[in-house]
């Protein structure tokens, strides 16, 4: 459990820390000779009768320094607001309610210090004061006490309802940590002799062993940096394992100090992501004074970051105070950001807090940003949990969910079984809701049966043809799932990389099945070189146009395959050097050069190359520069 303490008291602050846990939370000489929190400052508390720790986050109370305050509140679960028996609330204890309050804190506690020095009857008028500015907040109804850490008075109450919230997280903390990732904002960095670079931080969600593999990031390149825990301190003791709700340090092995720094995201590898725009729900506070528009240009906090961002209102025009809106925050340098992470608005000026909110999705769209269909995604990212979110989506999404994206999104490294609904067509991590995979069938058939209608002398359209007719914006893993199950079903008819409606045949003439059956040979002792129309014609003594009009039929019937303008292979021969390619990308990651396939085939460069290119266009692979990858979904060639 953390707790965060703010206060604009900073010397009163750090002397009742220390009184409840008998820690000096000022590390810096400066601090020390001025008596006032300029960093952050840590303690720590243990929890009688458990192996529990409290860890307290001392924050500065300087308006100038409220930048800092934040990042050391960002993740705590609890906060203590201390507020002096004779100055009564200061503008600085009403900019961290705000905070606290924006950053979604629902528990907490306020201490009046110093009540050595002050009548009871002053005691009383700061508590009625501090009431009726916690009542519209989330910490309305927060106990209020009042403490000396001179005397004593009040202390152990204090303490006492620390340690009770304590133990209440730590039994609610016995369920395990589900499918949440580790990921801890970093507020700090240094190195340590022996050891090297150190981070802490809060971890805001899972948990972490030595020896994990972890990312840092955001990175200028946009690709985390890859390290490992080499030890942890968790709660200022040395563990194997650390959780959410405490207080890390974690050692990184082979990275420098300088090339980590606070507002990094240390996280597990499966969610690593940076972004720079996020949608999020948020909520205007409700003591501004103006209401919010697009374009607002605004300071967003996330985590221990701090970033320059404007604001684009996505269901409303104008943002009233006290109210919320779904927006989109366009940030002028990449973040870490995951849903339900806390935002924290302030003004360009970092003059005041203005708004809090919610993250929805860390990959926010640049363009219909306020489409229909875009809010109604957004509305579904409200839900409370992870499945009913994914289910939310594929009931609006029209071209389906990239499940992995989703799940990284959610900040978690899986998702519980059945997830995905069983009427959904799931493939290659992908999925698509019933309603719009009935759609895509129908689609599909409608296409199929035009196709007939205009060209009834051919079987039917190639598969990635059939695509551009009905779903040209259907990820081409989700097309190959939907035609299996239509042909499954009977709906459809797959001869190679053709597809047709059962009811429709495109027959050959007596002439056309005579030359057929003459040029068969032909084809298959033409190896892994092809046969060419003139010589198929000429082995069998028929006209070379009677011919090469027979073979474009078969072609189009899925009997025979056409790499180039007269160049045919049978299916056998086509099936083997599919296999051939299948072979040659499981050695290479999926991929598949063409000199890699030319060596494999005994071709040349010029007929390997033509072959991967017709592979290309049918859909058993697909390019990419120079590269020829493998679509894993594609059941082409393979019985």
């Amino acid at each position: 459990m953390i707790i965060g303490t703010a206060g604009h008291i900073d010397h009163g602050k750090s002397t009742l820390v220390r009184a409840l846990t008998g820690m000096d939370t000022d590390r810096l000489p400066e601090e020390k000779k001025r008596g006032i929190s300029i960093e952050l400052g840590y303690a720590f508390l243990d929890v009688e009768g458990s192996d529990a720790r409290v860890g307290f986050i001392d924050v500065p109370g300087h308006e100038r320094l409220v930048h800092t305050m934040v990042a050391g509140a960002s993740g705590i679960d609890m906060a203590l607001l201390l507020v002096a028996a004779d100055d009564g609330p200061m503008p600085q204890t009403l900019e961290h309610l705000a905070v606290l309050s924006l950053l979604g804190i629902r528990r907490g506690v306020v201490a009046i210090t110093k009540a050595d020095r002050a009548s009871p009857e002053r005691i009383a008028e700061v508590r009625a004061e501090m009431a009726a500015l916690l009542a519209p907040t989330p910490l309305s109804g927060a106990p209020i006490l009042a403490v000396s850490a001179q005397t004593g008075e009040g202390v152990d109450a204090l303490k006492a309802i620390i340690l009770e919230a304590a133990r209440a997280d730590a039994a609610g903390a016995e369920g395990g940590f589900d499918h949440k990732a580790f990921r801890l904002a970093i507020d700090r960095s240094f190195t340590l002799a022996g050891t090297g670079t150190v981070v802490t931080g809060t971890i805001h969600a899972g948990q972490v062993r030595v020896g994990d593999e972890l990312a840092v990031l955001p990175t200028p390149s946009g690709q985390p940096v890859i390290t490992r825990a080499r030890s942890l301190h968790a709660q200022n003791r040395a563990v194997e394992a650390a959780q959410a709700g405490q207080r890390c340090a974690v050692a990184l092995p082979g990275i420098a100090k300088n090339d980590v720094e606070r507002g990094q995201w240390l996280c597990d590898p499966a969610i690593a992501l940076q972004t720079h725009r996020i949608d999020v729900r948020l909520t205007l506070w409700h003591g501004e004074a103006k209401a919010m528009k697009s374009g607002a240009r605004v300071l967003v906090h996330i985590g221990a970051a701090h970033v320059a961002a404007s604001v684009a209102l996505l269901d409303v025009d104008v943002l009233a105070p006290g109210e919320s809106a779904l927006a989109q925050l366009v940030l002028h340098a990449p973040v870490g950001a995951w849903h339900g992470e806390r935002v924290l608005l302030r003004d360009a000026a970092a003059s005041r807090t203005v708004a809090g909110g919610t993250v929805l999705d860390p990959f926010a769209p640049t363009r219909y940003r306020r489409t229909p269909q875009r809010l109604a995604e957004l509305r579904a990212l409200t839900l409370p949990t992870a499945p009913e979110r994914l289910a939310g989506l594929l009931a609006v999404a029209p071209y389906g969910v990239d499940v992995a994206r989703f799940t990284a999104a959610q900040g978690l490294t899986g998702l519980p079984p059945d997830s995905v609904p069983n009427k959904a067509l799931a493939q290659a991590g992908l999925a698509l809701g019933a309603t719009q995979t009935e759609a895509v069938e129908q689609a599909a058939l409608a296409a199929l049966a035009a196709f007939h209608d205009k060209q009834p002398d051919e079987l039917g359209p190639d598969t990635a043809r059939l695509r551009r007719l009905a779903a040209p914006r259907l990820p081409a893993p989700l097309w190959q799932a939907l035609l299996a199950r239509l042909a499954v079903d009977g709906r459809l008819g797959l001869r190679g990389a053709v597809a047709h409606l059962p009811s429709h045949g495109a027959q050959l003439t007596a002439q056309e099945t005579r030359i057929a059956q003459k040029v068969a040979p032909g084809l298959a002792a033409a190896g892994f070189e092809g046969a060419w129309v003139r010589d198929l014609a000429k082995g069998a003594g028929e006209s070379e146009a009677l011919v090469r009009i027979t073979l474009a039929r078969l072609a189009r019937q899925g009997d025979l395959h056409q790499t180039v303008k007269d160049l045919y292979y049978a299916p056998a021969t086509m099936a083997r050097l599919a296999a051939i390619a299948r072979e040659v990308g499981s050695e290479h990651d999926g991929d598949v050069l063409a000199a890699q396939f030319r060596d494999a085939t005994g071709l040349g460069r010029k007929r390997a190359i033509q072959i991967l290119e017709y592979f290309d266009r049918i859909g058993l692979t697909r390019r990419v520069g120079d590269l020829h990858k493998l679509r894993a979904e594609s059941t082409l060639f393979i019985e």
